[in-house]
This record gives C-alpha cells, structure tokens and sequence, in this order.
C-alpha cells in the first residue's frame, strides 16, 4: 500500500513540475513578443516575475517532495517515538505540533524568499524584518491555542467513534463555517487596520450598490495593506451579520470613484449569485470525500510506515496527503471559479459600467505586474479567474 501512495504522490509532484516548466517556456517566449494590455517595459517586468515565481515553486516542489518520502519511510516511526506521553490526546496534540512545526521550518526559507527577494526586487513588498517576525509570533499564538483546540477534539473524536471520519468532517466543516463568520470582525484585525471609509460620495455611491442587491453589510472598510505590499484588491468577507466590504488602501489611491464602484460591483456579483455559500459547499464537498478515503485508509499502511493506527498520526496523514486529494479537484473546483467570476464581471460591468470595469482591469493587472498570458496547462488547473483577455 505504502508503494501505491508513494506512486501516486510522484505522478502529482512529477504533473505539477511539468506545468510550471511548460509555464516558464511559454513565458519567455511571449514576453518577447509585442505586448498587450500593458506598455512594453511593464509588459517584460510582468513576464520576469511570473517566471521567477515559477522557478522558485519547482524548487519548492522538490523539497517538499523529499520531505514527504522522508516522512512516510522514517518522519513518522521517529516522531512517535520521540513523543512518548501517557495521554492520548496529548500524545495526539504534541505529535501534530511535531509535524507541523518541522514542515513550517522547511517552508520558511521559500517564503523568506519569496517575500524578501523576488517581491522585493519587483516592488511589492513593504514588510520589514521585524514586522514579519511579529506576523509570524501572532500566527504561531494562533495555532498553539485554536490549532491545539482543534488537533484535540479531532484526536479525541477518532478514538470515541467508529465511523470518526464523518463526525471529523462535520466538526472541521462547522469550523470552517465559524472561521468565514469570525474572519472579517476578529482575526483580519489581528494583523491589519480597518477604517470605516470617510463620509463622501463614494461611500454614497456604494451604499446604493449594495442597496441595489439587497445587501446589509457590518460596514464598508480600508484595510491598511500597503504596509506589506504594494498590490491592488478589494473583497467581500464573512457571513451574516459580519459580511463586511474591504477596500486595500492601495486600491483607492490608484483607482477613481468609477472604477472603484465597478470592482465593487464585481464584488457584490458574488453576493447576488451567492458564491460564498457555493464555495463553502465546494469546500465541503472536497472535505467529506478526503475525510472519507482517509478514513478508510488500511492498517497495513501505517504498519509499513512504522507507526500504530493513532489519532495523532492519522490526523498528520491526512495533512500530508491532503494536497494530493485536492489537485485531483483543482481542475473541476477552478472551471466553478472562472465561471462564478466571468459572471461576477458580468454584474460588474451592469451595475458600474463596462468602461470603468474595463479600465479598472487594465490598471489592476498594470499594478499588479500580472502577466496577460499564461500556458493552456495552467488556466486548466489554477485559474480561479478567467484570462484577463477574455
């Protein structure tokens, strides 16, 4: 069995270095040719750093690939027999913190790198040394309180149930659930500002969107993310009494009153078409069938592995091979997501106009640094929004 999920793992680190290598090809030769939405010298800085970026994930890649044959063939057996406690639950919670914490550290370094190296050299980032470290001691408090939480009552319902897979899906789909409500109101403030919008008209102007589709939002907001990165975006977050409008601070000072109102028109798209709620059962969906594989994973595997059939060790199966069950879904769960936003773009464009949508765009993926083109290969699997040309 071990054979089969080493196989298998290889195949969707082997598929996933092939895409990016077909991207990093098709790149280089685009970039060379005659530019399209973006001026020429914009146009080749937007190719490099797509490539750049590429190149880094196939190195990524690689390691993680390394690190999880290190993990099926000698990581577990000798994590279990470091952690040695009476408890099973504790057992459970210290063996997750074990795995979790040894593949943040081998992680760390892409995102270092990334953050401080690629980003910065094609001006996004705005974070410094020390402001990374802060980010990275709330995260970490973060987990060890809700994390712990969570490794424990998923430890302790595996142990007390026999069907323990689908009482795990429904807690850990409540959570996610809970986490959409608390997002917008208690953990986004943890690591950003939020301002309510000055009195004017653009806030008139979005109150008669909003309006227009029916919604009743917790307040209309400019978060402070020009502190980390100089990149344009707006969302839509939370659930019932918390769905709040975020504006990034970027955005309102590159973009004007009407194009302002036609990305929020977008935005307000995915709340007419009640998308939140269609990713949310996308979510589920792809949740219940991993719970359920895993749930029925043999004892024979483990055994192989050099570990017994623990809470502890089931759960960190199931996160390290959870990757691999969502790039089988990552086609079907993209092909939702570019229909969703083509119509949110729709929405957009009626509720604030086709030009202003248009020019909004064009300053977006400017800004941005975001190449026009990729490979068919890419779109098919990771575009969660439509080709900017189309």
């Amino acid at each position: 069995m071990l054979e089969v999920v080493i196989g298998l793992y290889t195949l969707y680190t082997l598929l996933k270095v092939y895409i990016s290598v077909m991207q990093i090809g098709y790149i280089n030769e685009e970039k060379r040719k005659a530019p399209v939405l973006m001026g020429e010298a914009r146009y080749l800085v937007a190719g490099n750093y797509a490539v750049a970026k590429e190149k880094l994930s196939i190195i990524e890649t690689f390691v993680d690939y390394l690190v999880f044959l290190w993990w099926v063939m000698a990581g577990f057996a000798w994590l279990s027999g470091v952690i040695q406690v009476e408890s099973i639950l504790t057992e459970a919670v210290l063996f997750l913190f074990g795995f979790v914490v040894i593949n943040y550290l081998v992680g760390l370094p892409f995102e270092l790198y990334q953050t401080f190296k690629i980003d910065e050299a094609f001006g996004f980032n705005k974070m410094t040394p020390q402001m990374f470290v802060a980010d990275t001691i709330k995260s970490i408090l973060m987990f060890v309180i809700f994390g712990g939480a969570l490794f424990a009552l998923l430890a302790w319902i595996i142990g007390s149930f026999e069907m323990w897979w689908l009482w795990g899906f429904v807690m850990i789909f409540a959570v996610a659930i809970l986490v959409n409500v608390l997002y917008p109101t208690l953990i986004a403030p943890i690591f950003n500002t939020f301002e309510p919008i000055e009195e004017g008209e653009l806030k008139e102007e979005i109150v008669k969107l909003m309006e227009q589709v029916g919604l009743k939002s917790d307040g209309i907001y400019s978060m402070d993310a020009s502190k980390r990165d100089t990149r344009l975006n707006a969302y839509f977050g939370g659930l019932g009494k918390s769905k709040r409008v975020v504006l990034f601070d970027t955005l309102l000072e590159k973009l004007d009153t009407k194009e302002l109102l036609a990305v929020l028109g977008h935005e307000l798209g995915h709340f007419s078409h009640g998308d939140i709620w269609k990713n949310i059962a996308l979510m589920g969906l792809l949740l219940f069938i991993a719970f359920y594989l895993f749930g029925h994973l043999p004892e024979t595997l483990f055994l192989q592995m050099g570990v017994m059939m623990e809470p502890g060790v089931q759960i960190a199966v199931l996160m390290l091979l959870l990757p691999l069950i969502s790039f089988i879904f990552t086609p079907f769960m993209s092909y939702v997501s570019r229909h969703n936003e083509y119509a949110a773009d729709e929405f957009g464009s009626e509720m604030g106009g086709r030009e202003n949508l248009v020019s909004a765009l064009l300053k977006l993926i400017s800004e941005n640094k975001a190449f026009p083109k990729s490979h068919p290969l890419v779109i098919f699997f990771y575009y969660t929004h439509p080709p900017i040309l189309e």
